[in-house]
């Protein structure tokens, strides 16, 4: 694998994931359990979708086949898809939609302070805008985390069913392979395993403060994010995402 091919496919990774749940939180748009959060979800739909623009508009350029973002974004099907299985996972209820967000969050925040330093300028260049975004996203929702964990029985009990369903989602955030490897060997990206203990430090600290229990073991899914596997939700969710462009392709307003 070329250090073009394995930037590439790193690109799609990091504009996939925002896409899909930047599409994911969307779907809360008018049904949140209240105002303010229906207006929040829907502004970080709105960043996550930026930051996707910035990404997959990138990995056309390192392509060079003439897609942009939106041919990307709509013109793919499922299999090419390289996001984490995290984010595709249906919402749920508010808790489980704001505990996935806590998770993805706070990965995202450890992984882009460390692209910041990309040898790469352009990463370098999109991680210093991502950031300043997903430090209010972090903030935003281990907020919420903290004040429904330490909440009522109810929600307590709610934020804990949530993480115990997506913790073993966790773990594909740490898996290295051949792309992250020639990435960390051309000091563009780091090796993602090295992120764990920073992450597992932010995340100890606010699920105590959440008063939830960290689930046991080590088993985590895998294959979204080097496309061997997908859940079936994605392939709902692009179906709704996509038919526009499918039905009538080219079109423009």
């Amino acid at each position: 694998m070329t250090r073009e091919e394995a930037l590439f496919q790193f690109l799609l990774r990091m504009g996939d994931n925002t896409l899909v749940l930047g599409q994911r939180v969307s779907e809360w748009c008018g049904h949140a359990p209240v105002l303010e959060e229906d207006i929040a979800l829907a502004n970080t739909a709105l960043d996550l979708i930026g930051q996707t623009q910035m990404w997959l508009n990138l990995a056309g350029e390192v392509e060079g086949k003439g897609r942009d973002a939106d041919k990307l974004a709509f013109l793919r099907d499922v299999w090419d898809f390289r996001n984490l299985l995290l984010v595709e996972l249906p919402n749920g209820d508010f808790g489980r939609t704001m505990m996935r967000q806590f998770l993805f969050d706070a990965w995202q925040s450890v992984l882009l302070g460390r692209l910041t330093n990309s040898a790469e300028p352009r990463v370098a260049e999109i991680a210093e805008k991502a950031g300043k975004e997903v430090a209010y996203h972090v903030e935003r929702s281990s907020g919420t985390v903290v004040g429904l964990g330490d909440g009522t029985e109810e929600s307590h009990a709610r934020m804990q069913a949530a993480l115990d369903y997506l913790w073993p989602y966790v773990g594909e955030m740490f898996a290295s392979d051949a792309v992250d490897e020639e990435m960390a060997r051309a000091g563009i990206a780091p090796d993602p395993a090295g992120l764990r203990e920073e992450y597992d430090a932010l995340v100890g600290r606010v699920l105590g403060e959440a008063t939830l229990s960290i689930p046991e073991g080590g088993f985590f899914h895998k294959g979204g994010k080097d496309g061997a596997r997908h859940t079936e939700h994605l392939g709902h969710m692009l179906t709704e995402m996509q038919w526009l462009q499918r039905a009538y392709p080219g079109a423009s307003w």
